[in-house]
């Protein structure tokens, strides 16, 4: 398993009139999760483009427990719990400042080849530096 965690504050615009983050602005978040997760093995996501591999995002799921608000600090917590194949999934929690689970969530992605619009592995590169960083 990776996991990484990654701090945010709730901006003004990214709430809706009662002050709770607008629900669309959570895929941003774990989107924040995702690059800072590959960052922190070694491969920023730009990198992961550089190599001709996009990470087109298949399957979105995603649990609301409790809002977010204005001002509140965010702590995403970013998973990888299972070895990638022509996908990679991914599973989120979000906590506020009180350390109280806010959200749960999970997306799915596939490696493909950006030049042959084709689905392909793990690129060996990235599956190396995962490898590297894989805890039990």
């Amino acid at each position: 398993m990776i996991h990484t965690t990654h701090s945010i504050r709730v901006r003004y615009g990214e709430t809706d009139p009662m002050k709770y983050v607008y629900y669309g602005n959570y895929a941003e978040y774990f989107e924040i999760g995702r690059v800072e997760l590959f960052r922190s093995i070694g491969m920023s996501y730009d990198e992961i483009e550089n190599q001709g591999i996009w990470l087109p995002v298949s399957e979105y799921k995603i649990k609301y427990l409790k809002p977010a608000l204005y001002d509140q600090e965010l702590e995403i917590h970013t998973f990888i719990k299972k070895i990638p194949g022509v996908k990679i999934e991914f599973e989120y929690e979000i906590y506020n400042s009180e350390h109280i689970k806010i959200t749960e969530a999970s997306t799915t992605l596939f490696f493909l080849d950006a030049k042959m619009n084709k689905i392909i592995k793990c690129p060996d590169i990235l599956m190396k530096l995962i490898e590297d960083h894989w805890k039990s």
